[in-house]
């Protein structure tokens, strides 16, 4: 029998984790269409340049592509249009406060599909400068230089 908790992830956002320091994640539901659910089950989403915005005590997630459903004719929406993420109040009110603060943005980091619903993942990122970036891609290349070495080493 399968696992009725199973995690499907649809797509990442690993340019999030270049160009940001990811300092909380939360989960979040987002109100989405059929024909838009549809699409997103068949991998059609892209959040690589989407964020997310804090208007009137809602969150809504700004430039998430999803392609419209190839028979969903009429039914489609537009695929740029902001997507309402559902978040417990005190969980918003909490992110408005950081948010607010210097440096913080919030950034979709992936879509999932978790007991057939799609979910959000989110994080609470702060800027990353050049210097940092630099300071990732050196370590990222002297591990991958070492797990080279150990495993020519073994062969």
């Amino acid at each position: 029998m399968a696992d009725k908790s199973s995690v499907k992830i649809i797509a990442q956002n690993k340019k999030a984790y270049h160009d940001y320091f990811v300092e909380e994640k939360y989960e979040a539901g987002i109100e989405l269409f059929g024909t838009e659910v549809k699409s997103i089950r068949a991998g059609k989403v892209n959040v690589k340049e989407s964020y997310c915005d804090i208007k009137d005590g809602e969150v809504f997630v700004l430039g998430m592509h999803i392609s419209p459903y190839e028979q969903g004719n009429v039914f489609n929406k537009d695929p740029l249009r902001p997507k309402k993420l559902l978040l417990h109040k005190r969980e918003i009110l909490k992110l408005f406060g950081l948010v607010a603060q210097k440096g913080y943005t919030l950034v979709p980091l992936q879509v999932y599909l978790k007991n057939s619903r799609v979910k959000v993942e989110i994080g609470l990122c702060r800027g990353k400068k050049l210097y940092d970036k630099r300071d990732d891609m050196a370590r990222n290349d002297a591990k991958r230089d070492m797990e080279r070495a150990f495993k020519s080493h073994n062969d």
